[in-house]
């Protein structure tokens, strides 16, 4: 084959790997698990399996399904691992007979669906044995396929913390004897909090990426909306309204994914969407489930399916029932205090009472330190002062949220306005 093939060949293999790596991730790692009872195992034999397939693939080609091939390859490196690590066949044997290893025949690896894996891994990564930043981050690390310095991100700690913190839920999950199984319902309650959590977390770095060259990952947000409605289906006949509201808030934001990059892939702010564009069948399915979140009792999930409902609800930007949302971040701010909160609330603020008085409420999140670090506090101030016209303290801001921004399409966003601001 001449160079030039060559390389084209191995782009498509690599584009191959890439798209399966994303899409399949979490329902690769979860069958693992479930066949070898190891995460650390299971992660490794997974992620050898990955670069065997890009080695193998340039000389064999793609396989029928490439799925079943990176399972398959991937238990047969597990095992071996096992073998090594437990003195051969000797040990070997006594894993089989007790069931750890599954010497029978596995599931159907081209189904579109494998029975409950995903849900047993996301409930064993959230076992209370665990701490809850450890329940979160485990379950974004093997669900959700983020790679650690992504995590730390969404936790505001160092890449080192988040390593360690990840390495020890492990290794207490396998020297415990933690069960991978989802719990009965009596246990259910102790167990939600941690998985909806999780299972939200997946659904934003999918909605704003934290690195990469695009803001939204489609693979992570239809995920998380397939787990969320797992979740809710097992919890039938009467879902808590912390269920149902979590699932109605994904549908709602992930209606508006298409209009929220143009087509050079660059992000368009809520106010500049093509409303047409959003995906009313989802607004639809999801305004019953906040009005049932809602009747349920106030919870911060159902309260933020609201705030999104109105947003979705408003033909025009001016329609928007801004005063409502300040009055919904009220309650939720009472219910689960939280700097991004208060951020968010500040924003709405701005929107009603005007700039100054967001931006005061914004000025002392900033004073308090602990947003410190995070890219869309600077942003959003340096819009309120673009919008008063103080554009020398908008400049400052933008450049500083540009020190932080690690995603490279709201990278170009943030560009642009600072741009727009010096050439005034």
């Amino acid at each position: 084959m001449p160079p030039d093939l060559d390389g084209a060949a191995d782009a498509t293999v690599d584009t191959v790997v890439d798209a399966l790596w994303r899409s399949d991730w979490g329902r690769i790692l979860a069958t693992l698990i479930g066949l070898v009872g190891d995460f650390e195992v299971a992660e490794d034999a997974a992620q050898e399996a990955f670069t065997a397939a890009v080695e193998q693939w340039r000389t064999s080609g793609v396989p029928e399904f490439p799925r079943a091939w990176i399972i398959q390859t991937a238990r047969h490196k597990a095992i071996d691992r096992i073998r090594r690590r437990e003195r051969f066949e000797e040990k070997l044997e006594s894993y089989a007979a007790s069931g750890l290893v599954k010497t029978i025949a596995g599931p159907d690896f081209e189904t579109n669906e494998i029975p409950d894996d995903r849900l047993r891994l996301i409930f064993t990564c959230c076992h209370p044995a665990l701490a809850i930043e450890a329940q979160i981050a485990l379950t974004l690390r093997t669900l959700g396929g983020l790679e650690t310095n992504e995590i730390a991100r969404a936790f505001l700690v160092p890449e080192a913390t988040m390593a360690q913190r990840l390495v020890r839920a492990k290794r207490k999950i396998r020297d415990a004897g933690i069960p991978y199984s989802v719990p009965d319902a009596s246990d259910m309650p102790g167990r939600l909090d941690a998985v909806l959590t999780a299972i939200y977390l997946i659904f934003n770095e999918g909605y704003a990426a934290t690195e990469g060259e695009t803001l939204v990952r489609t693979d992570l947000c239809a995920e998380a909306i397939r787990l969320g409605r797992l979740v809710r289906t097992l919890l039938a006949p009467q879902p808590p309204a912390e269920v149902t509201g979590l699932v109605a808030l994904m549908l709602l934001h992930d209606s508006r994914r298409d209009a929220r990059l143009d087509e050079a892939g660059d992000l368009v702010v809520l106010e500049d969407q093509d409303r047409a564009r959003w995906d009313h069948r989802k607004i639809a399915e999801a305004l019953p489930l906040v009005e049932e979140a809602l009747r349920g009792g106030r919870s911060p999930f159902s309260l933020q399916a609201a705030i999104a409902a109105l947003h979705c609800q408003a033909a025009r930007p001016e329609d928007t029932d801004w005063p409502q949302i300040v009055r919904l971040y009220d309650v939720l701010e009472s219910l689960q205090p939280s700097p991004i909160v208060s951020l968010n609330r500040a924003v709405a603020v701005a929107m009603v009472d005007g700039p100054r008085a967001g931006l005061a409420l914004i000025d002392a999140l900033a004073a308090a330190g602990d947003l410190e670090g995070y890219h869309l506090l600077h942003a959003a101030r340096a819009d309120l002062l673009r919008r008063i016209g103080s554009s020398a303290e908008a400049a400052k801001s933008y450049t500083r949220a540009l020190t932080l921004v690690s995603n490279k399409s709201e990278r170009r966003f943030l560009e642009r306005r600072l741009r727009e601001l010096q050439e005034t």
